[in-house]
């Protein structure tokens, strides 16, 4: 089934810094090779194509969020999301994937971010450079998938 919605941010400073930092490693490492220096090259260049790239993707009566080519993802079927908001995060919870007092942040770039709150009282924050459109994206199939709320149905005690 084709997506109801798709968007990939490019996080160009968090890359150009990771790029930055291993192009410093490799002219050290010239000049004066050490084992250590590979090392955090290595960690450098895995972090730049895991993190450097956030995509938001819904489909399937599912929000799939993944960082880079996906070996870092989450999917959240669309029945458990109780509501959402666009909301600005902090600049001090930095990018990445973070626990916030509000709950999980898997940010890439920028400030704003969609809120999700969850059945089970949770939140969950994404990152993105279209929090509106996200957040209406959601806002408009959540009913579509939403699973009835109500009270318990009681039990019953069969005495033969």
């Amino acid at each position: 089934m084709s997506p109801i919605y798709q968007h990939t941010q490019i996080g160009y400073v968090t890359l150009l810094s990771l790029l930055a930092g291993l192009g410093f490693i490799a002219v050290v490492s010239a000049y004066f090779p050490h084992p250590v220096a590979i090392a955090v090259g290595v960690v450098l260049a895995a972090c730049a194509v895991l993190f450097s790239t956030l995509t938001v993707i819904v489909r399937d009566a599912a929000l799939h969020v993944r960082f880079g080519p996906g070996l870092i993802r989450r999917t959240i079927p669309l029945s458990r999301i109780r509501s959402v908001r666009s909301v600005v995060t902090p600049w001090y919870y930095g990018w990445g994937i973070r626990l916030t007092p509000w709950g999980w942040l898997w940010n890439v770039s920028g400030l704003r971010a969609v809120e999700l709150a969850f059945d089970n009282g949770h939140t969950f924050r994404i990152g993105t450079d279209e929090p509106e459109k996200l957040a209406s994206v959601l806002s408009r199939e959540l009913p579509r998938h939403a699973v009835p709320v109500g009270p318990a149905p009681r039990a019953r005690i069969v005495i033969a």
